[in-house]
C-alpha cells in the first residue's frame, strides 16, 4: 500500500511540473495573456486604443483593440512572433488584421498590417512593443494611412 501511494504522490508531482512548464511556454514570450494602452497617432482609426494580447499557441497571438481616438473603432490581428538573438523575451513580430472605425456619421473599415518589437519584462508582470501598423481605408473612400506608429504597455494577466 506504501509503495503504490508513493507511486501516485510521484507521479502527480512530477505531472504537475509538466503542465506548469508547459503554460508557462505557451509562448515564445514567455505569457499567455496581457491588457493594455496603445499610444499612437492622431492619424490612423486604430489610433490610441485599448490592446488585449491573446497567445492561441507557441509564437502566434491574436490582439484585439478598442480605439478612443480620433474615431471609436475597433480591430483584430493575427501575429506571429519570433525570438530576436540570445535575450529572453524579446521578440519581433508582424501580422495583419482589419478594422471599423466611426466618426460623424462615417464608417471606415479596411485591412491593416503590423510589424514591431516586443519585450516583456522576466521579473515582471509588464509587457512592452513598438510597432508599425499602418492602414487602408476602403470606405468612406480609399486612403493609405502610413504614419501609424505606436508604442503599447501591458500587464500581463498569465
Amino acid at each position: 500500500m506504501i509503495p503504490f501511494c508513493l507511486a501516485l504522490l510521484v507521479s502527480g508531482g512530477v505531472s504537475n511540473r509538466l503542465s506548469a512548464q508547459d503554460s508557462a511556454q505557451a509562448s515564445i514570450e514567455g505569457y499567455k495573456m496581457a491588457v493594455g494602452l496603445r499610444f499612437s497617432s492622431g492619424t490612423p482609426t486604430l489610433s490610441n486604443s485599448l490592446s488585449f494580447k491573446y497567445f492561441i499557441n507557441e509564437g502566434n497571438a491574436i490582439e484585439g483593440l478598442v480605439s478612443y481616438g480620433n474615431r471609436f473603432g475597433f480591430g483584430a490581428l493575427y501575429e506571429k512572433y519570433q525570438i530576436i538573438g540570445p535575450m529572453p523575451g524579446f521578440t519581433w513580430f508582424y501580422g495583419a488584421g482589419g478594422y471599423a472605425g466611426f466618426e460623424s456619421g462615417k464608417t471606415w473599415l479596411g485591412p491593416t498590417g503590423i510589424v514591431g518589437l516586443d519585450y516583456k519584462f522576466l521579473r515582471a508582470p509588464i509587457n512592452i512593443s513598438l510597432d508599425w501598423k499602418p492602414e487602408l481605408d476602403v470606405s468612406p473612400a480609399i486612403n493609405f494611412v502610413p504614419d501609424a506608429f505606436a508604442l503599447t504597455a501591458r500587464f500581463v494577466l498569465f
